[in-house]
């Protein structure tokens, strides 16, 4: 048992939560970020602006035109499979051979690939760094092992890891339809927390692909945490501290909320207030990609996709046009409600004593 502990530890390979469950899965959602949402990103504004060099076709692979931002989303699997061997540590023969693992299990997994993706590359990276450099032959040795398991696995897990996010995404944005109010305050609160703990809120939004109206709800949450923070730490953080955690993220406050978990009560009762607003009064829904659900107001990576989400229903007819009410919605939900919520919230934790001057002092 020590030579296999040992044998671990001289390869890199740590099996543990924050591993796999924070530092491989916030690099996915990098990975899916500089793809999938990057190329819904350029082709929503070749489309807009009426960009030739945007909107053209650029390539034609298998009788099907790409586009610059198609290109950049066909990526997607091979971008989340690199970006999670990064995080892992993999060395250089193993990290590009999951350029392949990607792409398979992101194909195999369907529209639930992000999920697929992420258990398939995490094994044949930790297997492909197990046999790295163990042999003399290891230039062929290494990436034969690291795609065959791969390939092996994204045929065996892919399909059925591909429907089971979905099943569970599809269950929640029904459960969010029949009961809008509820869920609305679930989801929003859930997904919030999420996107300030160190733990990837667009990765698990992309990988149960959650849109529509229970999109909606997460980018409530997501927005209530980042403006909320931003906001009521104005007076510790001044303008670079709204900067930062107001388009940047709110998880810079983690380690402060470790000190005062009270803190965290401003952002998060003003998510499960904004949400069923969200859900009930402006019928907010997340029809862009979903991994901008989870992203709140980072970069206005989820006011994009909303806006996306919008152009493609006009688009298909599903929405007739984007309407005043339909911004004023998305305006009130991502910033006003949250900067004027959370700081009041935050005052009763003061008046309660709850919560002093200096607590959320980002250093």
């Amino acid at each position: 048992m020590d030579q296999f502990r040992a044998f671990l530890k001289r390869k890199d390979i740590v099996i543990s939560a924050r591993r796999y469950g924070i530092d491989a899965l916030g690099a996915m959602a990098q990975g899916l970020f500089c793809s999938l949402l990057i190329g819904t990103i350029i082709n929503t504004i070749g489309s807009q602006f009426h960009i030739g060099v945007l909107t053209q076709p650029v390539a034609v692979v298998s009788g099907i035109e790409y586009a610059v931002g198609g290109l950049a989303s066909a990526m997607s699997g091979p971008a989340m499979a690199v970006a999670i061997g990064y995080a892992l540590h993999c060395p250089p023969l193993v990290l590009f051979s999951l350029i392949t693992v990607g792409f398979a299990s992101n194909a195999l997994g369907g529209a639930g690939g992000p999920l697929a993706v992420l258990f398939v590359a995490i094994l044949s990276a930790e297997i492909g760094k197990a046999v790295s450099k163990e042999t003399k032959v290891d230039i062929l040795v290494t990436p034969l092992v690291t795609i065959g398991v791969g390939i092996a696995l994204s045929a065996l897990l892919a399909p059925a890891l591909g429907k089971a996010a979905m099943k569970i995404g599809d269950v929640i944005m029904w459960a969010t339809e029949l009961q809008p109010f509820l869920m609305g305050i679930l989801v929003s609160v859930l997904v919030g927390v999420a996107l300030t703990l160190p733990i990837s809120s667009a990765a698990i939004c992309a990988a149960l692909g959650l849109t529509g109206l229970a999109g909606g709800a997460a980018v409530a949450g997501c927005c209530a945490q980042m403006v909320g923070f931003a906001v009521m730490s104005f007076p510790e953080n001044k303008w670079g501290g709204l900067v930062s955690q107001g388009i940047g993220t709110s998880m810079l406050q983690m380690g402060n909320i470790v000190k005062n978990p009270r803190i965290w009560i401003g952002p998060t009762v003003a998510s499960a207030i904004t949400g069923p607003i969200a859900t009930c009064v402006f019928h907010l829904e997340m029809n862009g990609a979903a991994v901008s659900s989870g992203m709140g107001t980072c970069g206005l990576v989820g006011q994009i996709g909303v806006y996306t989400g919008w152009v493609s229903d006009v688009a298909s007819g599903a929405k007739a046009a984007i309407t005043p009410m339909d911004w004023i919605g998305l305006i009130l939900i991502s910033f006003v409600l949250p900067a004027i919520l959370a700081p009041l919230i935050n005052q009763v934790c003061v008046k309660l004593g709850w919560v002093k001057p200096g607590d959320m002092k980002l250093s």
